[in-house]
């Protein structure tokens, strides 16, 4: 009966101290993704989910939250099923602004997506925009 007891106890205890190790290491959060035509002065600039084929570059601006330690991120990003460009960058506080870019070409007209990915390749967030044809 009292190894039982011993048995139960320690499995009580070790139950708490994942929760209490969990509370301690939060996990990464993607508090907002926003692409643009440009970054200036860590704020972007030209913001929007559709742009011109005539444009010639977009960034992606993404805000993390949740690092308690420096670790980093992916962008990856796709046009149609076919990725076009991964793009690490590294998350440094608790609360961290960081961008990438792509280079446009007028023919890549139509729906890309940029994936966010954790170090260990979770997806923390995705967001869609599009490059349309400009009219005549």
């Amino acid at each position: 009966m009292v190894r039982k007891m011993t048995v139960i106890s320690v499995l009580v205890v070790l139950f708490a101290l994942s929760f209490i190790h969990a509370d301690e290491t939060p996990g990464l959060k993607v508090e907002s993704i926003r692409f643009c035509t440009a970054v200036e002065g860590r704020q972007p600039t030209g913001v929007d989910t559709v742009f011109t084929d005539s444009v010639e570059c977009v960034y992606c601006l993404t805000k993390i939250t949740g690092a308690a330690d420096s670790v980093s991120i992916s962008h990856v990003w796709y046009y149609g099923d076919e990725i076009k460009a991964k793009v690490d960058l590294p998350v440094r506080s608790g609360a961290w602004r960081t961008w990438s870019s792509k280079r446009i070409l007028p023919v890549w007209t139509g729906k890309w997506r940029v994936l966010i990915l954790s170090d260990d390749g979770n997806v923390l967030g995705s967001k869609s925009f599009t490059i349309a044809t400009k009219p005549e």
